[in-house]
């Protein structure tokens, strides 16, 4: 069956945009979180991948990102909180709504792993894998790149956000064009959860409430997704069981993956098939 584009209404009214692969015979249903402000078309051959083995795969695009940006950024007041928050929690209560009877799970990358929690209707997911999933915090980043990081993202981009009301990453060629306070939110981010976000107790309530298992995978050379970073990523899931899983690029036999690289059909044969197995782990396969 072919993929097919959905629109899906948030709970504030806003729609957003996203893409069924539909399984013959599915034996679950994955929703797969981009990294900030990466359009989801770059996880289209991993969806497919998980379609020809049994799994419907659901890609989508945060609001304001990709095919779900409506008009100008100027004056958005979407924030990283909102894409989990709102726009997530939509798409799981889309995905339990027509797939009653299908377990569901999630891969997420980068930001796109650690904002599961925010959904309240993450109590649903059964199963969760995350790539590198990390929000943002500059002392975690890849020490031999953390001075030119620092510089890039938490002082040119928001200076530049400041002077344009949006990113321009298009323009730059960085990411896709993004919200003002997204930005701030990924510049200004602190280590400290509970001074990080208003109403903390509500967020740490909603984190503490995500019992599916977790298996956190990032690589040697990952500058963003390091071992401190996807660490502190999980430490607020305190209601679930957490795995950390560390990838040296040499021992799959390339010289380097990076943040982004996992993703790459390149490794179809080996990280994907590793990704499946472990989704599927205890689930009857069909022939």
């Amino acid at each position: 069956m072919s993929p097919a584009v959905v629109q899906i209404v948030c709970a504030d009214g806003v729609v957003i945009d996203a893409t069924v692969f539909p399984a013959e015979k599915p034996v679950a249903v994955v929703v797969i979180n981009c990294a900030t402000s990466t359009s989801a078309r770059y996880y289209r051959r991993y969806a497919e991948f998980l379609c020809e083995n049994d799994i419907t795969a659901i890609t989508w695009d945060c609001r304001d990102i990709g095919e779900s940006r409506r008009g100008s950024l100027r004056g958005s007041r979407t924030r990283w909180r909102t894409w989990g928050e709102v726009d997530f929690d939509a798409v799981l209560g889309w995905v339990r709504d027509r797939y009653p009877s299908l377990p569901i799970m999630v891969v997420g990358h980068s930001w796109g792993g650690f904002m599961v929690g925010f959904a309240p209707n993450s109590v649903a997911v059964t199963r969760i894998l995350t790539v590198g999933a990390q929000h943002a915090y500059w002392p975690d980043y890849i020490r031999s790149r953390r001075v030119s990081m620092l510089i890039k993202w938490h002082l040119v981009m928001p200076a530049v956000t400041a002077l344009v009301g949006y990113f321009p990453g298009k323009r730059l060629g960085w990411l896709e064009d993004t919200p003002a306070r997204v930005v701030y939110g990924w510049a200004f981010s602190r280590s400290d959860f509970t001074a990080w976000f208003r109403d903390a107790a509500d967020v740490r309530a909603r984190f503490a409430a995500v019992a599916a298992p977790i298996r956190a995978y990032g690589t040697t050379d990952d500058e963003f997704g390091t071992p401190a970073a996807i660490v502190r990523g999980l430490a607020p899931y305190v209601g679930a069981r957490r795995e950390r899983i560390e990838l040296v690029p040499s021992e799959l036999g390339y010289e380097s993956i990076g943040h982004f690289g996992l993703f790459h059909s390149r490794h179809r044969d080996d990280f994907w098939v590793q990704t499946l197995e472990w989704l599927t782990s205890g689930m009857p396969r069909r022939p």
